[in-house]
């Protein structure tokens, strides 16, 4: 049996930042990946964009991907992939992470744990479009798969359910294959994906987006036929009376994702209701001692480079971490939040500064976020705009307070809803 420091579930960019970052604080370091390659899902996703933040250039996912795959690989960090995480169970001080292979079944010892598991997306059956079930009916990300590394276009003609940013981009590339997008179809009254990406994957191409409007029903045996298009009202309840059909041979789901985080419900790991992600601390663990998270495992990001961000602090904390109990203190966050994470900072006086990421329930201008210790203002921060679908990041220099376990963190946002 294998004993390591740190073990890395996940070979996605968040799983390989945060190996990298555990090496380089000399922990002895395993990465589990349960796909052939390491990557994750930028290796299909061949459109630029990533890297923006970070390394201050337009690459592609695949470029972003092997930036990492080249150092993790120079460093001769252990890995295994097409290997799949079966159990993990805690013992004293560690843990008995149980793995499957083409070698049989195998059993690694640590003392800590990055889940670098990612997220998964909604399928058809969980938004309830009633119908038929034939096929045709893909999952965006699945078309992306079907298309950008199988070379099969899934569809000649399709509708696109949700606006988020994998069904703004696969709009266009099916366009530039030679398909027929009839539309995007939203049921909120505005759009979930990054503005940029409604720019140039939408208006570019004269492709409509349908807002307040939903799928209620399929229609074909084997293969889709026709879809029923219906708007919808504020409470996103269709409205009678303006039923739609449209000929298609494919939907397109783009309507959300979900953390992936089955293994940390396995070690009873506490849950965010508004994440669906664990609760973490400023150094990404979670509530069990040694188990840490990072990039879209903890929350859905909109930009890789802040899963790389997240991977590389997870990983250092984790290289760091020794059985003491820690006192945390947990935010309480304002009611015009979607959320905010981490969820709780530790009591201590270093010299650290933590980042923190959170999304706005809604559309806000002239917008101010305020953190308050005990009732007195800490920090500010003013934004032009804030919304929804775009993530923001906010870095505090905790060194300069001095926490105990009765004070009471407060973090606020308000502004001019629009």
């Amino acid at each position: 049996m294998l004993n390591y420091d740190v073990i890395v579930i996940g070979g996605g960019p968040g799983g390989l930042a945060g190996a990298i970052s555990a090496d380089r604080e000399g922990a002895k370091v395993l990465l589990i990946e349960r796909e052939a390659r390491l990557g994750g899902i930028l290796k299909q996703c061949i459109h630029d964009g990533f890297g923006l933040l970070r390394f201050e250039e337009k690459l592609s996912g695949p470029e972003y991907a092997q930036r990492f795959v080249d150092e993790f690989h120079e460093r001769k960090i252990d890995f295994n992939v097409l290997t799949y995480v079966t159990g993990i169970k805690k013992l004293e001080h560690k843990y008995l992470v149980s793995v499957v292979n083409t070698k049989g079944v195998i059993e690694y010892t640590t003392k800590s744990i990055i889940l670098a598991t990612g997220c998964r997306e909604r399928t058809s059956k969980q938004v309830f479009i009633h119908g038929t079930r034939p096929s045709g009916v893909f999952t965006a990300g699945t078309a992306q798969y079907y298309t950008n590394i199988l070379g099969e276009l899934p569809t000649k003609k399709c509708v696109i359910l949700g606006s988020g940013d994998i069904g703004l981009i696969m709009a266009r590339r099916l366009t530039l294959e030679g398909a027929k997008v009839c539309g995007v179809y939203e049921a909120k009254s505005t759009p979930s994906g990054l503005t940029r990406n409604i720019m140039q994957c939408l208006n570019d191409f004269e492709i409509p987006l349908f807002l307040s409007h939903t799928v209620t029903r399929l229609f074909g045996e084997e293969r889709l036929q026709a879809v029923e298009i219906m708007k919808v009202d504020e409470y996103m309840v269709p409205v009678p009376g303006t039923e739609e059909i449209v000929e298609c041979d494919a939907l397109i789901l783009s309507v959300g994702l979900i953390p992936e985080n089955e293994l940390a419900e396995s070690l009873n790991v506490r849950i965010d209701s508004r994440t669906k992600g664990p609760v973490c601390d400023d150094d990404f663990m979670t509530s069990e001692p040694g188990i840490f998270i990072c990039g879209n495992a903890l929350h859905v990001n909109d930009l890789v480079d802040y899963v790389s961000e997240s991977g590389e602090l997870a990983g250092k904390a984790a290289a760091n971490f020794c059985y003491k109990p820690k006192e945390l203190v947990s935010f309480k966050v304002g009611k015009d939040f979607l959320y905010f994470v981490p969820q709780q900072v530790s009591i201590r006086k270093i010299n650290k500064t933590s980042t923190f990421y959170f999304r706005s329930r809604e559309v806000l201008k002239k917008a101010v976020v305020t953190i308050s210790l005990n009732g007195k203002q800490i920090f500010e921060k003013k934004y032009a705009y804030l919304k929804p679908p775009e993530m923001e990041a906010i870095k505090l220099n905790m060194s300069q307070f001095h926490f105990v376990k009765e004070d009471t963190l407060t973090v606020e946002v308000k502004g001019e809803k629009v």
